[in-house]
């Protein structure tokens, strides 16, 4: 089970946790965990070059060691990129120690002040000990469900369209897992937006 739009009483519990861009304007920020992948990554690349698009990649520093080429067309082409943990580690199953030491170790493959726990599972000790480090804990708004293989890609479309609205943080995976889904729904909901008036950018500090 997971939520689909981030309820408000669970943004009010986290927040020091980034759930959203506090806008006015018609802007989206999607994001896309878990690559780089060798067909997901660059099929993403395109479908954003497309609509003049920026998103931000959330990446496993295990992913970018094998495939830096793609990790530096993420960087080149303009978007942001995130630190996601080396090993895709859940931080409800991981000791502090080891699960902070684990994002230290991506840190040195991906240069980012912007995190996001797999899973959207952080132990509290350790979301202060990587606040401290400098780093924004980065969650989201609305969830695709592109990972849910029981999900059809009609539904996960419709899970975006139907709840994404001004500054939603929108999950997709760039994944091995996710792609049937993601090939599917990416290039509409770029459409569906970009005829809405909608802009899509990447994460920022300013």
């Amino acid at each position: 089970m997971y939520f689909v739009k981030t309820p408000f009483w669970l943004k009010k519990i986290f927040r020091s946790y980034t759930w959203d861009v506090k806008t006015a304007n018609k802007e989206l920020y999607l994001t896309f965990d878990d690559g780089p992948h060798p067909v997901a990554t660059p099929f993403v690349l395109r479908q954003l070059a497309a609509f003049n698009a920026k998103g931000s990649f959330f990446c496993l520093g295990k992913n970018v060691l094998e495939y830096p080429a793609i990790y530096q067309d993420i960087i080149g082409r303009g978007h942001t990129v995130g630190n996601h943990t080396h090993n895709h580690l859940n931080g409800w199953k991981t000791s502090h120690d080891v699960y902070v030491d684990n994002v230290d170790q991506a840190s040195a493959h991906i240069v980012s002040g912007f995190f996001r726990p797999p899973y959207g599972r952080i132990g509290n000790k350790a979301g202060k000990s990587l606040k401290k480090k400098g780093f924004e804990i980065v969650m989201w708004d609305v969830l695709s469900g592109d990972f849910d293989r029981e999900l059809s890609p009609e539904n996960c479309q419709k899970n975006v369209i139907e709840k994404a609205g001004n500054g939603s943080i929108i999950v997709f995976h760039d994944s091995e897992k996710a792609f049937p889904n993601l090939k599917y729904v990416l290039p509409n909901v770029l459409e569906h937006f970009s005829a809405a008036g909608f802009v899509f950018k990447g994460l920022s500090n300013n």
